[in-house]
C-alpha cells in the first residue's frame, strides 16, 4: 500500500477578500509540480465565499465537477437553463462535456458560504453537458459510508462520466472501520472535513488529506473522536 500525505498547512491558498480558498492541487496562480492531480482527481478546492459574492458566468469543458456545500447557501445558474439553491446535505454534479457556462454565488445576504469543489477527468471527452443535484439523508452517513457519486447512480447516488466514487462518513460511535475499494486498481484520496483520524497509518487532522493506492483489499481507518471523512475513489491511470 502506497500513501501520499497532504497536510492542510501545505495546500495552496489565496485570500481575495470575498473569497478565501485552499487548493489541494495546482490551480489558478498556485502551482506545485508534485500536486497536479491524484489519478483522475484533478481539483479539490476548499472555498469560503462572503455573503452575496461568488463566481460570475464562466466556461468549463470536458470535466466532471462536483460541489459539496458545507455551510450556507449556494446559488447555481447555467446556460442549460438550470437554476437552483443548494445547502449542506445536498450535492451538485455538472458534466461540462463539450462546453458549459455557469455561475456560483452565495445566496445569503448575511452569512458566508463554505464548500468543496471537486474536478474529476471524464473517461472521454465530448459528452453532452448535464447538471443534477440531490438532497441526501445525512443520518445515513452515521458510522457508515454514504455513497454520493458513482458512475452508474447506484444506491441513489448522483452519477458522473467516470469510474469514480465519492463517499462521506460521519464517525459517531464506531471508531475503527475500513474503506472497501470498488475496483482493485483504483486509488482513494481521503480528505478530513473535520476531526482526527488515522488513515492507512497516516495521522490526519481537520483538512489534512492522504492519497492511498496499490491497496490490498480495504483501507483501515481509526478515529480519535467524532469526525467527518470524505473518500474520493478514482482510477489511477
Amino acid at each position: 500500500m502506497k500513501t501520499l500525505l497532504h497536510p492542510a498547512s501545505e495546500r495552496g491558498q489565496a485570500n481575495h477578500g470575498w473569497l478565501k480558498t485552499h487548493h489541494s492541487f495546482s490551480f489558478a496562480d498556485y502551482y506545485d509540480a508534485a500536486k497536479v492531480h491524484f489519478g483522475k482527481l484533478r481539483v479539490l478546492n476548499d472555498d469560503w465565499i462572503a455573503a452575496r459574492q461568488g463566481f460570475g458566468l464562466h466556461p468549463h469543458q470536458n470535466m466532471e465537477i462536483i460541489t459539496i456545500p458545507l455551510a450556507g447557501k449556494l446559488r447555481h445558474g447555467d446556460n442549460m437553463g438550470n437554476e437552483s439553491v443548494i445547502v449542506p446535505g445536498e450535492v451538485q454534479v455538472m458534466s461540462a462535456g463539450t462546453g458549459v457556462w455557469h455561475s456560483e454565488y452565495n445566496a445569503s445576504e448575511t452569512d458566508p458560504l463554505e464548500l468543496l469543489q471537486i474536478w474529476i477527468f471524464p473517461d472521454k471527452n465530448g459528452y453532452q453537458p448535464r447538471y443534477d443535484d440531490y438532497k441526501f439523508d445525512e443520518t445515513a452517513q452515521h458510522d457508515r459510508w454514504q455513497l454520493l457519486v458513482s458512475p452508474d447512480a447506484r444506491d441513489e447516488s448522483l452519477w458522473i462520466n467516470q469510474q469514480a466514487f465519492l463517499s462521506l462518513r460521519k464517525v459517531v460511535d464506531e471508531k475503527s472501520f475500513s474503506y472497501p475499494l470498488n475496483h482493485p486498481d483504483h486509488g482513494v484520496y481521503f480528505f478530513v472535513i473535520a476531526g482526527n483520524l488515522t488513515v492507512a497509518g497516516q495521522q490526519l487532522a481537520t483538512r489534512d488529506a492522504v492519497g492511498v493506492w496499490e491497496i490490498p483489499g480495504a483501507v483501515p481507518v481509526d478515529a480519535e473522536k467524532e469526525s467527518l471523512l470524505l473518500a474520493i475513489e478514482v482510477p489511477m491511470k
